[in-house]
């Protein structure tokens, strides 16, 4: 048995119709974007299974194949995020460790130093300098006091 799978005109319109619509609502009228998060991933494995063809539906490796994707991505993610997090954390508890030493920060053009008198948490830490605050990726160096 021979099947034609040629779309016909109109079949092709309405299916090109309805491609603009999914990509525009993909989009939510935003520019494009050029990698797909796990929202994209999961919308366009629904549109899939929703559009497939009757006759040939989805084998079940292929659909295990994208399910495992799926898992990939979703723990990758939170990786990502784990990694953000403990990021934020080692920057603030690198600040912390400036409390009390004299240091010296680049403040546009000009060099600033002074004795680390505050230490603002998050991630991206600020010092406190002289009643100014500077972002850790400032700090130049850490100037030696002799005591």
């Amino acid at each position: 048995m021979d099947v034609n799978t040629a779309l016909s005109g109109q079949d092709l319109a309405r299916t090109k119709v309805e491609v603009d619509t999914f990509n525009k609502t993909v989009n939510q009228g935003k520019a494009f974007k050029p990698t797909l998060d796990r929202d994209d991933f999961l919308k366009l494995l629904i549109t899939q299974l929703q559009h497939q063809d009757p006759s040939q539906p989805m084998q079940d490796k292929e659909f295990i194949a994208q399910m495992a994707q799926f898992s990939s991505l979703e723990q990758i993610t939170n990786m990502s995020q784990g990694f953000s997090k403990l990021s934020g954390l080692l920057a603030s508890s690198e600040a912390a460790g400036f409390l009390g030493k004299t240091v010296e920060v680049q403040d546009g053009g000009a060099s600033v130093t002074g004795t680390v008198t505050e230490v603002v948490r998050g991630d991206h830490p600020l010092v406190g300098i002289n009643g100014k605050y500077y972002d850790l990726d400032q700090v130049q160096k850490i100037v030696h006091q002799e005591g």
